[in-house]
């Protein structure tokens, strides 16, 4: 969408859309799709707390391993807000029967900040 000002026109970024987008990628375990929405050096985090995946390659090697792990895994959004240049998203997750057999995971609810800078995203935080 572009907006027309006072001073020229310019795209407006609905970064919630982006985030979704991400979302709709993960669930596809399109891991390339996934990071192609992120800066080069985007982290994926515990929220306030140790960088889980670092970099897109980080990114990218860190989901493919989960994906590999948890082929059923999958993400349902169940409320989004975007506040500026973070979209907040509260995500329901089930991962199925992982391939190396260790215990099923009970599904989760986590909150996901998704920082962004200009159309990337550059941090998502986990809060679970």
């Amino acid at each position: 969408m572009l907006v027309a000002g006072s001073k020229g026109v310019w795209p407006v970024v609905d970064r919630s859309d982006i985030a979704q987008a991400m979302i709709a990628a993960y669930n596809a375990q399109d891991v390339d799709t996934y990071v192609s929405y992120m800066t080069d050096t985007a982290c994926e985090a515990n929220y306030r707390g140790d960088v889980v995946r670092e970099g897109k390659e980080g990114t990218r090697s860190g989901l493919a391993a989960a994906f590999a792990r948890w082929p059923e895994n999958h993400a349902e959004i169940v409320h989004t807000q975007a506040v500026g240049d973070f979209v907040v998203m509260r995500e329901h997750v089930t991962r199925g029967p992982a391939t190396d057999g260790s215990p099923l995971v009970d599904p989760f609810e986590v909150v996901a900040v998704y920082s962004f800078e200009g159309e990337k995203c550059s941090r998502v935080e986990f809060i679970r």
